[in-house]
């Protein structure tokens, strides 16, 4: 894959990370959506080479992503991406051809003061070969702004449920924790 053809690819991703926010944001009834205009992406090619003794196992641990939103191509032939349900039992994802799977992270959860469920997944071995998978992460305001919940979204009967964060800030404290899968919100939470 030539650079030329990789940055064609993340800028037209980027343009559809940024539309999905977009729409999201207006099916919740904010009429002004530019809010994730300017909000740094991430664009990562993982590559798993998953071998005969690693079946069985994870690619990837349980997680959720930390950022807003995360748009993955993900392997047309190798499946083994799985999310949690909210009994905690894991679904397998299976590939899809010619499909975009995306979910939403953490600072989407926070943003929308709890209307808005960040996906606990995984990548499981299923078998041994190389599994490929593009992400593009819309991550979250950069360094000035702070992820809060817009005034639309809190009222008495719908308190503000976490302290405004900023992006950073928060993704260092999932590192020095070691929470990765959701908990560290806990953290961010307003005090009752």
């Amino acid at each position: 894959m030539s650079r030329e053809v990789i940055e064609k690819y993340a800028q037209a991703v980027y343009e559809q990370i940024v539309d999905i926010g977009k729409r999201l944001a207006e099916s919740l009834g904010l009429a002004d959506s530019d809010y994730l205009k300017g909000w740094p992406c991430q664009f990562r090619i993982n590559k798993y080479n998953f071998t005969p003794e690693s079946v069985g196992s994870s690619g990837v641990q349980l997680h959720t992503d930390s950022g807003f939103l995360t748009i993955l191509q993900d392997d047309e032939d190798v499946g083994g991406l799985e999310v949690m349900d909210k009994s905690g039992a894991f679904v397998a994802v299976d590939p899809c051809p010619g499909t975009l799977l995306v979910n939403l992270g953490d600072v989407a959860k926070a943003w929308s003061n709890g209307r808005l469920c960040n996906v606990k997944h995984r990548v499981q071995c299923r078998e041994a070969t190389i599994r490929i998978s593009i992400a593009t992460f819309l991550l979250g305001p950069r360094e000035k702004e702070v992820v809060e919940a817009p005034p639309e979204f809190v009222d008495s009967e719908h308190p503000r449920l976490y302290v405004p964060f900023s992006y950073e800030d928060y993704r260092k404290l999932r590192l020095s924790t070691k929470l990765q899968a959701g908990e560290a919100l806990a953290l961010v939470r307003t005090p009752s």
